[in-house]
């Protein structure tokens, strides 16, 4: 995105997801970067976005995010990288989720436009949603026509 920034800023770019999710601090860099770069990031969801796949998905310009009509998105609280380790390790471990958590929630907030306590809540567990179900929230603006 910044090479293509860099090359032509008056093109928008178009960030296509198909995306089972991944690493939660790579993909709030991802996320920053699209805030960072001069054009407007277009993304569009095709497949599945889930987790982090979801959060870049809502990261896109408002009013050009889309989802395919058969795609599907969901979004739940980002999960802990430790299985093997020492209690001490967990209780810091638990202390930067939680701080994760309340970055992304914001985000998800801020971009959807539900309330704070919606979102929360349904970042308790997986939450599934079709192309309507994911615009109904907020998480992309249109749907594409079959």
């Amino acid at each position: 995105m910044v090479y293509l920034s860099i090359e032509d800023d008056t093109k928008d770019l178009f960030l296509f997801i198909n995306s089972p999710g991944g690493w939660v601090i790579p993909g709030v860099a991802i996320y920053d970067t699209m805030q960072f770069v001069g054009p407007d990031v277009h993304t569009i969801c095709m497949g599945l976005a889930a987790s982090m796949g979801s959060f870049i998905l809502v990261g896109g310009e408002i009013t050009k995010r889309l989802a395919f009509p058969h795609a599907w998105v969901m979004i739940h609280q980002p999960a802990s990288s430790f299985y093997e380790a020492q209690t001490g390790e967990f209780i810091l471990e638990a202390e930067e989720l939680l701080k994760l958590r309340e970055t992304l929630t914001r985000v998800y907030v801020q971009r959807t436009g539900k309330p704070f306590w919606v979102v929360s809540e349904d970042m308790e567990r997986d939450v599934f949603m079709s192309a309507t179900e994911a615009q109904a929230y907020g998480i992309v603006d249109l749907v594409a026509v079959e």
